[in-house]
């Protein structure tokens, strides 16, 4: 997405405006200071981290064996009903 240019100015004078372009629109803006680039104005990533996958999975109640045994048999029924069928008529319908 390209990045628009923005005088601190004039940003002071449309801040809540420029604020809701960068949450809702996702529009990012260069602010400019005496005609110089100082700072930027953009949206925050959404989502994780992938380095904060590990202590989430850690969150995350442990199964029982007995648990683990259901859902790995759910996994295989599962995986046996939609196995593909292999090449078939792309014209039959």
């Amino acid at each position: 997405m390209p990045t628009n240019t923005l005088t601190v100015t004039e940003l002071m004078r449309g801040f809540s405006d420029y604020v809701k372009r960068v949450i809702y629109r996702r529009e990012r803006f260069t602010l400019l200071k005496g005609g110089r680039p100082v700072a930027e104005l953009r949206p925050l990533p959404a989502g994780r981290l992938l380095g904060e996958l590990e202590d989430l999975l850690r969150s995350l109640p442990a199964l029982s064996a007995a648990e683990a045994a259901d859902l790995a048999a759910d996994v295989e029924a599962a995986r046996a009903e939609l196995a593909p069928a292999g090449p078939g008529d792309p014209w039959q319908s």
